[in-house]
């Protein structure tokens, strides 16, 4: 039988001021969305307000909606090291991932050069459009991470053809939080000249990009992990020394340089560049202390016992955290957390009950896959939080595996 320790005694006796409850619970899930900053809406309600007209009609009213959003478009730019005119908007992150990878692997099948290498842990949005492009007739390769998480540049560069038109890879896991080496990871690809799209939508405002520095030529971006709306987003398509050859995936008017046609929602662009530019701004002191939160969490789960952390234990943006626990089944784990608002995985994956494939990539079994928290901090988090679901997480696990059937029939 496995003796699982008693409640830590670095935890007895000492409780939090923290008051949780299921009809108010702790909001600890920020990977999958965050709210609105206050400082974003009122950016936002003012472009309402003021510029509400269409930004491709000729008048004034017109023209000033047209200067809002390309004040908005200079304000992404320079926040990811770009210039102006190499950002295209969206509707969000996955339109954005889809323009990306859609329009260079449709640009490469009509000239005969239709490889695509991405990884077995991307985001569904790369996942299912990378399968769209099979039906199509695209050759896709996806390489399986090492135990962290990580892609070994080698690993990559083993991949690449001659016909290969585009690697696509994302810069933070959002389900383990994992940093992947980026400059070496573009530096392999630029030396080989294969185009690199760049999921940025969980490391945006969160890690320093500057594309100035980096050889990435496409890059996506989404407002709702940044504490702005859903429904915004961004994509950075290089320009020099020549533009990324991009079949447009939405036909329209022209508008977005011809790559994404449709009427610009100008509050929704506004917000994106308003929460994008905050976060930059707070960029090093948040994730300072993001990152002791997530430490802390850390260590008082860990005292827990078969307690496993999923991803690079260093390399891992702030206030990301993913455990997978011993001896319960985590659909109760989750049932009886019910004072915590928190997952065990990425948000768009939930609703299937199939075991996370990012953790069965990583070696996991199903059980352990399907026994895991993705716990998100955020700009809201307090250590008051932080320490009472430590508590909470303590006594609920505790008590499941005192009622494990496994553990107790062996006693």
């Amino acid at each position: 039988m496995r003796h699982w320790p008693p409640l830590a005694a670095g935890l007895q006796g000492k409780t939090t001021h923290v008051i949780a409850d299921p009809a108010h619970p702790i909001y600890l899930d920020y990977a999958a969305t965050t709210p609105v900053d206050p400082r974003v809406a009122r950016a936002m309600a003012a472009a309402l307000e003021q510029s509400w007209a269409n930004a491709a009609s000729g008048h004034m009213l017109g023209r000033r909606a047209r200067q809002t959003i390309e004040q908005a478009r200079q304000q992404v730019a320079v926040c990811v090291g770009a210039d102006a005119d190499e950002i295209v908007f969206t509707s969000g992150a996955t339109e954005a991932v889809n323009t990306a990878i859609a329009g260079v692997a449709r640009a490469g099948l009509a000239r005969g050069q239709a490889h695509v290498v991405t990884t077995l842990i991307e985001h569904q949005a790369t996942l299912a459009i990378c399968a769209q492009l099979e039906r199509e007739g695209v050759r896709v390769t996806r390489l399986a991470p090492d135990s962290d998480g990580l892609l070994p540049p080698q690993r990559l560069l083993d991949a690449l053809r001659e016909e290969t038109c585009l690697v696509s890879l994302t810069h933070v896991n959002g389900e383990i939080g994992t940093v992947i080496d980026l400059p070496r990871l573009a530096a392999a690809c630029a030396e080989r000249g294969v185009p690199l799209h760049v999921d940025a939508a969980q490391s945006a405002g969160k890690l320093p990009i500057d594309l100035r520095q980096l050889p990435v030529d496409l890059l996506s971006l989404s407002a709702h992990k940044l504490y702005g709306p859903k429904g915004a987003g961004a994509l950075y398509v290089r320009k020099r020394p020549t533009r990324v050859l991009l079949q447009p995936l939405v036909f329209g008017g022209g508008q977005e340089g011809r790559v994404r046609g449709g009427t610009l929602a100008t509050h929704q662009i506004v917000g994106l560049a308003t929460a994008l530019t905050l976060a930059c701004e707070e960029r090093e002191s948040e994730q300072t202390r993001l990152a002791q939160l997530r430490d802390e969490l850390w260590q008082r789960l860990h005292l827990l016992g078969g307690v496993h952390l999923n991803g690079h234990p260093t390399q891992r943006v702030g206030g990301h955290l993913s455990v997978s626990i011993e001896g319960v089944e985590g659909e109760s784990l989750l049932l009886a957390l019910e004072s915590l608002a928190l997952s065990r995985g990425a948000a768009c994956s939930a609703l299937t009950g199939e075991p996370s494939y990012v953790l069965r990539a990583l070696g996991r079994d199903d059980f352990l896959a399907a026994s895991t928290l993705r716990i998100t901090m955020g700009r809201p988090t307090t250590g008051e939080e932080v320490r009472f679901a430590a508590e909470h997480i303590h006594a609920q696990v505790t008590r499941l595996r005192g009622l494990s059937p496994a553990v107790v029939g062996e006693g």
